[in-house]
């Protein structure tokens, strides 16, 4: 009798803990990063922030490296409900034209720059921008300052990229950037950048240090060119409306995890520069500073451009700039 009452009481609480468990919601967070990336170990740290505000009411789980689609696929998902979070960076540009102020050559200095920007622009020009197109920011984290590898030439003004076939992303603006600066700016997903190196169907790409670290682009590339010529942001990305159909105690918990990654975010980029620069130069890449002062003269074109056709263009250019001291 005893042990019946036993497997009773055990079944009884295996039921209770298969429909808690049931009744847990999944929050799949997708993003393009490979392992090792600026991108994994942000959105891990994520996952891990949020899943322990969040207890038994939900789990946000990871799948990096395109595994759920490429960022323009992430886009869509989020829109569907198939996924919950996205990582996007420059593909925004392309979302809504407030985002391509970022795209603008050399307009942010440094992290600093950067924080002083989100706390003028954030809600009164960014997240108003993603809600027109269906999306809500949580928070602003990074893609890093992005550098030019490539094997045809090391890259030290602008001249040098004249013919060079540089993958950029689905961005309009740093397609016209480079066009600009003379090269043959090709988009591609970044899925499909290194199999495109080692097959020369292009000669280069431009990415920060631990993108090109973590995609092992360093083993089909000749040189690295310290450019630094664009600072982009990456936004942890949601559906406004799918996520507003969460409790509002885990929309509460999620939103604060992903401000408190904020600094985790900074930090590791921070370090990464530094220990990621010295492994792609011991890994034998040539590394050369390029005349960064040669790319801002090309670049004024680029930001009368901007100025002139995305409404509110000139405002937001001199917001930012204004913000650099």
């Amino acid at each position: 009798m005893k042990l019946i009452k036993l497997l009773a009481t055990a079944a009884v609480a295996a039921a209770i803990s298969s429909s808690a468990y049931a009744d847990k919601i999944q929050l799949k967070f997708g993003h393009v990063g490979a392992p090792g990336s600026l991108f994994a170990a942000s959105a891990n740290e994520f996952a891990r922030i949020a899943n322990a505000k969040l207890g038994d009411k939900a789990e946000v789980v990871v799948f990096g490296a395109s595994q759920l689609g490429k960022d323009k696929e992430l886009l869509q998902k989020l829109k569907l409900g198939q996924v919950h979070f996205s990582l996007p960076s420059s593909v925004m540009s392309s979302v809504a034209d407030e985002f391509g102020v970022f795209e603008m050559p050399y307009i942010i200095k440094d992290r600093g720059h950067m924080k002083r920007v989100e706390g003028a622009i954030m809600d009164s020009v960014l997240q108003p921008a993603a809600n027109a197109k269906g999306y809500k920011i949580l928070a602003l984290w990074e893609n890093g300052f992005r550098h030019i590898t490539n094997n045809t030439r090391p890259i030290n003004v602008p001249a040098d990229l004249a013919g060079v076939k540089l993958r950029t992303p689905k961005g309009a603006w740093r397609v016209k950037m480079f066009k600009l600066y003379g090269a043959n700016p090709t988009p591609m997903s970044f899925s499909e950048v290194f199999t495109a190196l080692q097959t020369g169907v292009i000669d280069g790409q431009e990415n920060p240090y631990a993108q090109i670290w973590s995609a092992k682009f360093q083993e089909v590339q000749k040189y690295l060119s310290i450019t630094g010529h664009v600072y982009t942001p990456a936004y942890v990305l949601t559906s406004e409306k799918h996520f507003a159909k969460l409790p509002q105690d885990v929309q509460d918990a999620l939103s604060e995890a992903a401000q408190e990654t904020q600094a985790y975010v900074y930090s590791t980029a921070a370090m990464l520069e530094t220990d990621l620069l010295t492994k792609l130069k011991d890994g034998g890449i040539t590394v050369n500073d390029a005349d960064k002062g040669a790319f801002v003269d090309a670049s004024k074109p680029i930001y009368d451009e901007f100025s002139s056709s995305v409404d509110g263009g000139a405002a937001l250019v001199k917001t930012v700039l204004d913000l650099a001291q």
